[in-house]
């Protein structure tokens, strides 16, 4: 799992990128926030290890940026300056934990495992989510009737049209979604709710 380490502290950011490849990670650092965010892939499993006070972009911004463009990353903000409301919105915000600096050990380790499973399921849906807007309109149609439980017959006299138009627009819809069954095609499509 690929980590960002985003930070100005140089000592920061050497005993945090240790202490993450001694636990297995891939770490990548970057004291400058406005070059992770420019540089930085947003739209891939990944976690950022987020500082809050920096200088050009903080962290409050970066993590404002990342949400707006619905970021797949998983974001942890680090600080040594925390308060409570900081706190509350940066977790309103999103955010997977709040650590306050020194990081204890285990406790970074149980947050990196959450981060883990929250970008992988943020990856999942984006991924979902750009599936499902290649369907076509009419395809839309049929999978919100498909999801409503409707066979092919049904569907064809609903929409009027042939039972063989159904039947391969369903196989597209199967397709493009990356579904090898009806129910893997409902539960992709529940993710979207």
């Amino acid at each position: 799992m690929q980590i960002h380490l985003v930070d100005d502290d140089p000592s920061v950011l050497d005993s945090t990128q240790f202490l993450l490849e001694q636990l297995g990670y891939q770490v990548t650092t970057w004291s400058d926030s406005v070059k992770f965010v420019q540089n930085a892939p947003h739209f891939v499993p990944g976690i950022v290890l987020l500082d809050m006070k920096m200088p050009l972009m903080d962290g409050k911004q970066v993590h404002q940026y990342l949400s707006k463009i619905q970021s797949t990353l998983a974001v942890i903000i680090m600080t040594a300056y925390a308060d409570v409301p900081m706190a509350v919105s940066e977790l309103k915000q999103g955010a997977v934990d709040f650590l306050q600096k020194p990081v204890d050990f285990e406790h970074l380790r149980a947050t990196l495992q959450i981060a883990e499973q929250r970008t992988l399921s943020n990856y999942e849906k984006q991924k979902i989510k750009q599936d499902y807007h290649t369907l076509s309109p009419k395809q839309h149609e049929i999978l919100a009737l498909i999801i409503q439980g409707k066979i092919n017959r049904e569907i064809a006299q609903q929409l009027n049209i042939a039972i063989r138009t159904v039947e391969v627009h369903r196989a597209q819809i199967m397709q493009k979604m990356n579904a090898k069954t009806l129910a893997e095609l409902i539960y992709k499509r529940s993710l979207l709710d």
